[in-house]
């Protein structure tokens, strides 16, 4: 009997041969082995340059915002001519970093490797945070969790480069939704965002990727900044009865006036009009008008400057706010998206969302002031990107308003398909066309 088992189980032996086959398929040297390093040390660094990034960031709001205070009328004039200035840098030397930086990363699944010169590569990253840091500085109603994704992408890149691997696309799915996480402190949010958004179609095998560089990246940005909820924890509730009042209302408003704002962007960047063929034609001009859109309702209202966040925030709380602040916010924020700067649309529109829910209060004065505020944020937020789950995250996430989901979701998928009745297509994906894989980082586009 043993020698039948022996004959047909032979025993496995360690020899020089296997042992070096092993090594060739497991060990430092092999492509797997280095896959898994270039994606723990990208998140790894993904977490560090977040952080910095988003210390940056608001320092330079606050800076701005001292500045505003001290010389309230001088942005009339500095703000239009900063736009100008930096529409004419960034067309003149870095073309690629305009606008978000999803739509580069979106862009970028199609051919990962090249886009490492092109869309996410360390010079056209670089002078997108240097630009964007500008942009606020200019007071711009600019957020910075859109370019924090397209660095986290180019992290990716640039780890996959040193180490000799090739980049999937999964990579960059990974990478992107890790910056997300890092920028809002939301883990969950970044992973929602990578199905939604990121990946036009999903595969199950990029799952434990994009777990592990969220994970990583998030650990590294709380050991940095600390356990914070970016709202605060709110906490937020509503009754169910009231609930069925109320989320119909916010889905339907939020949604519209979501699917409004990408309308214009849109068209802006793809439509063949006499407006967009001038602003094409006359970039460094049209940058110049948008400023001076920004500059006046600022300096007009006080609240329209930079994220927004600072109202957002009083908003949430129960703060009364002027009814016009949501359509002025919209305004601005859709002025500097359409003028051609680098800068996301993130927190700008959370802020145009709390407005959204500040003109529902008046609607439902007996409801629980900040669960319509946060229901106006969900709403508009979901109508602007189109992903609906990703948005109740977010907001659950960045108030710990856990016991308001089943109103946030419902509230979610009514924007969505209220969105879809002025603006069939979503936002990202269709300004991910306008970067051709084609491009190369000199080659500015009209």
């Amino acid at each position: 009997m043993a020698g039948i088992i022996d004959r047909f189980l032979p025993a496995r032996r360690w020899t020089p041969a296997r042992y070096r086959a092993l090594l060739r398929a497991r060990g430092p040297q092999s492509v797997q082995f280095r896959t898994r390093a270039a994606i723990l040390i990208g998140a790894i660094l993904i977490g560090i340059v977040a952080t910095l990034f988003a210390e940056a960031s608001d320092r330079a709001g606050a800076a701005f915002a001292r500045y505003a205070a001290t010389w309230h009328w001088l942005p009339l004039a500095t703000t239009p001519l900063t736009f100008m200035g930096l529409v004419w840098i960034t067309r003149r030397y870095a073309p690629l970093a305009r606008g978000s930086g999803i739509p580069q990363v979106i862009a970028a699944q199609a051919n990962p490797n090249l886009a490492t010169r092109t869309l996410i590569s360390i010079r056209t990253v670089a002078a997108k945070a240097v630009l964007t840091i500008g942009a606020v500085l200019a007071g711009a109603s600019v957020g910075r969790e859109g370019p924090t994704v397209q660095l986290a992408a180019a992290v990716m890149g640039l780890t996959h480069r040193i180490v000799r691997v090739p980049l999937r696309g999964g990579v960059l799915i990974a990478g992107g939704a890790a910056g997300v996480a890092a920028a809002f402190n939301t883990p969950l949010a970044g992973l929602l965002f990578a199905i939604e958004e990121l990946a036009s179609a999903y595969e199950q095998r990029v799952t434990l990727l994009v777990l592990v560089a969220i994970v990583i990246a998030g650990m590294v940005a709380q050991s940095v900044q600390g356990d914070y909820i970016y709202f605060g924890a709110i906490g937020a509730h509503l009754p169910l009865l009231s609930a069925l009042i109320v989320v119909p209302v916010a889905g339907v408003a939020g949604g519209l006036a979501g699917g409004l704002f990408s309308r214009i962007v849109l068209t802006m960047a793809l439509g063949r009009n006499r407006v967009t063929r001038w602003s094409r034609a006359h970039p460094v001009r049209f940058a110049g008008l948008c400023g001076v859109v920004v500059a006046c309702l600022g300096v007009g209202t006080g609240l329209t400057w930079g994220t927004g966040y600072p109202a957002a925030r009083a908003m949430i709380v129960g703060v009364d706010a002027p009814v016009w602040f949501g359509p002025a916010k919209l305004l601005a924020t859709a002025a500097t998206a359409i003028a051609g700067l680098p800068g996301g649309i993130f927190a700008p529109s959370l802020a145009v969302g709390a407005g959204v829910g500040n003109l529902l209060r008046g609607a439902f004065p007996g409801e629980p002031a900040s669960a319509v505020v946060i229901l106006g944020m969900v709403a508009y937020f979901a109508g602007v990107v189109r992903a609906p789950l990703t948005a109740v995250i977010i907001l659950s996430e960045t108030t710990a308003s856990r016991g308001l989901m089943l109103p946030m979701f419902a509230t979610a998928f009514i924007a969505d398909a209220a969105s879809q009745w002025v603006c069939r297509e979503k936002l990202y994906h269709g300004l991910s066309r306008t970067f051709a894989m084609t491009e190369t980082p000199t080659s500015p586009r009209p």
